[in-house]
């Protein structure tokens, strides 16, 4: 199978937009100019790098896969996030207060008292992670007598998301027609967790996917934890008033006492209101003889929805969010598989749910999202997702211990 190989970034060599060996495709061509910007393509397809100026966006790199009917804006600046896509003209993804994509330089994650990640948060998906994730405050590991050898402070999801690759990497396969951009990012520390991140966007020509296939690294000597939750979130025209999630759920409890005076609508959202707080539920699915589990999310007339699906085995974890505030102050939900939930991590790990690599160990996870634009293919799709609902779901009315704080 030919593969064209073009290098984007790699900051350890300095090389930029060098295509490799292995030929290249014979229906595209690759340029590029000093104004940082690069094109490979033809008509059908393409990928495409530039480089945004001026405002709190100078200096983030977007990377755009089209695959005809499909559109993926990946931000190599910001962790490999993807900012948005567009599929046959429906956008994906959901309107934040921060409009345009936020340079890491201008996000101080200590600020408004570890919240400062909310400053640069707009993506269609954020990774959070990698050493922690979930609400501020402070980690404490304590000894077998119960004390105290080590405290650090931790804010709001992580650092992951606001650190850039050093080296980027386009493939094409011309006959299978795959398309993917693949981004090295380490999240490193002297005396502290040495992780690396190995994330490959991909799809294919025509297609209505996108697959993530990520790889954590512990680069370090030693055993190190480690967390990581797909922040995935939409707005309109999959979310409105009357959209609703279908998910194989085996138990589900809310978050907190407000999120369970909305446990009997979960599944439904309501029209977006001014001053209406977010909601969030903990949810174990089901899965199927693989070990394959699947969401989905669609609107009030069931002919726009999307799905995610993953190995359950790599991340266990699901948690909804629920964030139905007006359009202008981010009328959103998050669909969020993760490696555990996002808590505290003193608390996650209390519970068992912490992962943890040994010196080179590596984990990987990912999942493949889905877009369907008619009535007939969200059908389809909400019957297979039910067909792994096999057990009557356990839902508890309250938080429970096991999962909240």
């Amino acid at each position: 199978m030919v593969t064209e190989q073009i290098v984007l970034t790699d900051v350890e060599s300095g090389a930029s937009f060098q295509a490799r060996e292995n030929g290249g495709i014979q229906a595209g061509s690759a340029a590029s100019n000093a104004a940082g910007q690069f094109h490979v393509g033809d008509h059908n397809w393409s990928i495409s790098k530039s480089t945004l100026r001026g405002g709190l966006s100078e200096g983030v790199e977007v990377v755009w896969i089209h695959n005809g009917p499909l559109a993926i804006a990946v931000l190599p600046t910001r962790g490999m996030g993807i900012w948005k896509a567009e599929f046959r003209g429906i956008p994906i993804g959901w309107n934040s207060p921060v409009r345009l994509p936020v340079h890491p330089g201008f996000v101080n994650l200590k600020e408004r008292d570890g919240l400062g990640w909310l400053n640069g948060f707009n993506e269609l998906m954020c990774r959070c992670g990698l050493s922690f994730h979930g609400p501020p405050g402070v980690d404490q590991i304590h000894d077998e007598s119960g004390n105290v050898v080590s405290e650090s402070e931790l804010t709001l999801h992580g650092r992951i998301a606001n650190l850039p690759a050093h080296r980027v990497v386009a493939r094409v396969e011309a006959e299978s027609g795959a398309l993917s951009v693949t981004g090295t990012i380490d999240e490193c520390s002297l005396f502290g967790p040495a992780l690396r991140l190995e994330s490959t966007v991909s799809t294919r020509v025509d297609s209505s996917e996108l697959t993530i296939r990520d790889r954590v690294t512990n680069l370090g000597g030693q055993p190190t934890e480690f967390e990581l939750l797909y922040h995935t979130n939409f707005g309109p025209p999959f979310l409105e008033k009357g959209s609703q999630i279908v998910a194989p759920v085996r138990e589900i409890a809310p978050r907190d006492g407000h999120s369970a005076s909305g446990l009997d609508c979960w599944q439904s959202y309501p029209a977006p209101s001014a001053g209406i707080t977010e909601e969030a539920f903990f949810l174990d699915l089901q899965a199927d003889s693989a070990g394959r589990t699947e969401v989905l999310l669609r609107n009030a007339a069931g002919d726009r929805g999307v799905t995610l699906a993953w190995q359950k085995s790599q991340l266990p974890c699901f948690t909804l969010w629920k964030n139905p505030q007006a359009e202008a102050d981010g009328y959103v939900t998050g669909l969020e598989p993760g490696t555990s939930l996002p808590n505290l991590k003193s608390f996650e790990r209390q519970q068992g749910r912490l992962l943890t690599l040994p010196p080179g160990g590596s984990h990987e996870s990912g999942y493949t999202l889905r877009v369907y634009d008619s009535e007939s293919a969200v059908s389809e799709a909400a019957e297979r997702v039910t067909t792994l609902q096999t057990a009557r779901p356990v839902v508890h009315a309250a938080p429970v211990a096991k999962y909240s704080p």
